[in-house]
């Protein structure tokens, strides 16, 4: 399908939505400078993931995951919405988007735009440092500075807990309020859209499906397969940063 004839069906579906919900992947940021992480250049095959556990018993690790951290730091701190980003907002403005599940961290939807309560972050967030133990919350610059200067694991000032980037590491379960408001939305949902997702990843991926199941049309915007393929009405194989624009220029 081209990325016209889909907008045009997609325009088509979110007229007659009364409650839609986004779910979106790395692919909608890689267009902002975002690297994916499981692609042919992501992340993770440059670096080894840091579990949650190792985190906490081991200087070695918390170094290694600072390291990764701080190596992704610029793109992070620097990177704008995109076309496809401001194209959900202008959704939302016009009452035709309702709520918003993402696997990110970049925290770019909220950048665009998007009203605070209608972002659902699966993941946790880039936006903030978090302590481990009193969970105070602290802007990431001067920490990520400290770090970069002394490559010493920073500290809560607070109670001397560790502190880490407020995301979701492995071995660590996804928050239970916002997978639980992700799962009532999609219970909700007249029309679900997957934006840059490979929908691989559990219990994420479960969010589109239930919403499928529960009665929802069922779009996935995405350059590639993805686990959904056989279960989508129907699959837009192209651009987000094309597509989305397109679909709001036709409603």
């Amino acid at each position: 399908m081209t990325d016209r004839d889909g907008a045009a069906r997609l325009a088509e579906l979110l007229r007659e939505s009364g409650f839609t919900l986004v779910f979106t992947g790395a692919g909608i940021s890689t267009g902002s400078g975002i690297a994916d992480f499981r692609g042919p250049q992501g992340v993770w095959k440059r670096f080894k993931p840091v579990y949650f556990d190792e985190f906490l018993a081991s200087g070695e690790a918390r170094v290694r995951h600072w390291e990764y951290k701080l190596s992704g730091w610029e793109s992070f701190r620097d990177a704008r919405p995109n076309a496809a980003h401001l194209a959900l907002v202008e959704l939302e403005k016009r009452g035709k988007l309702q709520l918003v599940v993402t696997q990110n961290i970049d925290g770019l939807h909220q950048l665009a735009g998007h009203a605070e309560e209608r972002v659902l972050e699966l993941h946790g967030t880039n936006r903030w440092i978090e302590c481990v133990e009193c969970r105070q919350r602290l802007e990431p610059g001067p920490v990520f500075e400290e770090f970069a200067r002394t490559r010493r694991p920073p500290q809560c000032g607070k109670c001397e807990g560790w502190l880490k980037p407020a995301t979701v590491s492995f071995g660590q379960s996804l928050p239970a309020d916002v997978l639980r408001a992700a799962f009532e939305g999609a219970a909700r949902a007249e029309l679900v859209i997957s934006i840059g997702s490979t929908l691989e990843v559990e219990p994420a991926a479960s969010i589109p499906r239930t919403a499928k199941e529960s009665g929802a049309a069922y779009v996935i915007v995405n350059q590639g397969p993805t686990a959904h393929d056989r279960i989508t009405d129907f699959k837009i194989e192209g651009d987000a940063v094309r597509v989305l624009p397109a679909c709001v220029g036709l409603l």
